[in-house]
């Protein structure tokens, strides 16, 4: 007795596994690169939630779906209750079970280390899925130098965060001379990162207006009876009070969203 069968065994596709469409479960569909989290799975369909919150309904297909990078089948899961997944720090879907991706090419620079430390507590899980690298630029005037070496280009994009990036000055001069398709400068209209953080947050009603000519930490110490001699440890103490993107102010939040869109190639899909 011999199979009707005929195809060589080198021919014939390997078994892949089948995984269980599980709410939060996070799986790219080949033939569209639309990556997201399972949010519903019906007879022969699943629905996937990218970090945008769109929505793409599949069929489940044999060998349909890539799991971090391995082709897999979907299939129904055995108890049939969807359960919509939480969110991260930064409102986006959580992806409990996803690796973090490869690094890519594109960059994102935080100028000011505090910068850097509030980006990476709201949106570091969105980062390390997307694969996203954030580095720290110590001044405006570093861009120049940086963006040459740097050579980004269309599949290394280069996006900046700097502070209080006002029109006219030498800062934004800067910014404006590295600035070209592939390098996106933006600024948050903030004196420092601290302001970003809502004062309701901090059980203040306000941050304090500080003199012109007086460093602006130590004078929003002082008039709120802060240590002004450990301005770190202030900082400190600021950053454990921010749970998730509802402490900081939409100006912030705005620029930051906008940069990881620009890296990720995410802002014309």
């Amino acid at each position: 007795m011999y199979s009707a069968d005929l195809t060589p065994p080198w021919k014939k596709p390997k078994p892949v596994p089948e995984v269980p469409a599980e709410p939060g479960l996070v799986v790219e569909e080949p033939g569209t690169g639309f990556c997201g989290a399972v949010i519903r799975c019906e007879a022969g369909t699943v629905t996937l939630e990218d970090r945008f919150g769109k929505h793409r309904v599949f069929p489940l297909e044999p060998r349909g779906f890539l799991l971090e990078g391995r082709v897999v089948t979907l299939v129904r899961p055995s108890s049939p209750a969807p359960v919509r997944p939480t969110r991260t720090a930064s409102g986006s879907v959580a992806v409990p079970r996803a690796r973090a991706r490869v690094a890519r090419a594109g960059r994102i620079y935080v100028e000011g280390r505090h910068d850097a430390e509030l980006v990476e507590k709201v949106w570091g899980d969105d980062l390390r899925i997307e694969g996203v690298v954030v580095e720290y630029l110590e001044g405006v005037d570093d861009l120049p130098s940086i963006v040459e070496s740097f050579a980004p280009g269309p599949d290394a994009r280069l996006g900046v965060l700097v502070d209080h990036l006002v029109p006219g000055t030498k800062e934004w001069h800067i910014a404006e001379s590295v600035t070209s398709e592939h390098a996106l400068v933006v600024g948050h209209p903030f004196i420092d990162i601290w302001q970003a953080v809502k004062p309701s947050s901090l059980g203040i009603e306000a941050w304090p207006a500080v003199p012109k000519g007086q460093d602006w930490k130590t004078g929003v110490c002082r008039a709120l009876g802060w240590p002004s001699e450990n301005t770190g440890a202030v900082w400190q103490a600021i950053l454990k009070r921010v749970g998730s993107y509802k402490d900081l102010e939409p100006e912030l939040l705005g620029r930051v969203e906008e940069l990881i869109d620009f890296v990720t190639g995410s802002g014309g899909a």
